[in-house]
């Protein structure tokens, strides 16, 4: 028995179930990529890293808005159906969580991008600089 298997699996029903329910919290780069700035783009992409991080480099088309700064005033533009997708640098950093505990918190619908900027490179995808 290895340190893999020295906790069984889970059974199949169980492991579908879980795996299944990931999609309900999280997208990655690619599926991201795949739709910004296309007709089929319906969701918000915050990068809630902050102001000086999102000029440094920001995936195209996403918009700048700090993790602290997700307050109910800052969402009344968009319909209170939108979904947010939040990411931050990488899976070293966790202000896509923040980002997303706080949008839930205003009864928003969210999702993370799993990866961030160190994922969206690593794809292969070019940044944004700027505003």
């Amino acid at each position: 028995m290895s340190i893999v298997t020295a906790v069984p699996a889970a059974p199949s029903e169980a492991a579908l179930a879980h795996f299944e329910s990931e999609f309900a919290f999280e997208t990655d780069c690619w599926d991201v990529h795949s739709v910004m700035g296309t007709p089929e783009q319906d969701f918000v992409l915050l990068d809630v890293r902050g102001t000086d991080k999102f000029r440094e480099g920001h995936v195209p088309g996403a918009v700048d808005l700090a993790h602290g700064k997700i307050i109910g005033s800052k969402l009344a533009k968009y319909p209170a159906d939108t979904l947010f997708v939040t990411y931050c640098a990488g899976p070293h950093c966790n202000g896509a969580a923040r980002g997303a505990i706080r949008l839930a918190k205003l009864g928003r619908r969210v999702k993370i991008m799993t990866g961030g900027i160190t994922g969206w490179l690593d794809e292969g995808f070019a940044l944004a600089r700027g505003d």
